[in-house]
């Protein structure tokens, strides 16, 4: 089973470089809150991550505070880099995710541009 963190850093560097790995990191029922839509399932996140990846080339993620564990609950902190038709964008994160057995099941995140 892999460690919560290992899985972070899967999702951060792996499924949203664009591979199609969101079934190696979801559970089947994963529900993600977006702060404006919910994303259901492993397919449904794949379609999210494409969707934002056609919205910015060259799209990366620094992790600015390290993941960390309690309990079930995964927390960490980004700055995203990308480009845009306008220019290039920056913007910030917070992620929290909820783990059960290996996999994440639940997502939450903020994000804003700066």
């Amino acid at each position: 089973m892999i460690a919560p963190k290992d899985l972070y850093r899967r999702w951060l560097d792996e499924l949203w470089a664009g591979q199609p790995i969101a079934h190696e990191l979801v559970s089947e029922d994963f529900v993600g809150h977006w702060p404006d839509r919910d994303v259901h399932g492993p397919d449904e996140l794949t379609a999210m991550v494409d969707k934002t990846r056609s919205m910015l080339t060259d799209l990366r993620f620094v992790v600015e505070v390290q993941p960390f564990v309690e309990g079930d609950m995964l927390a960490a902190r980004w700055i995203g880099t990308g480009a845009a038709p306008d220019g290039p964008k920056r913007f910030t994160g917070n992620d929290m995710f909820k783990v059960a057995d290996g996999r994440f099941v639940e997502y939450w995140t903020g994000t804003s541009e700066g």
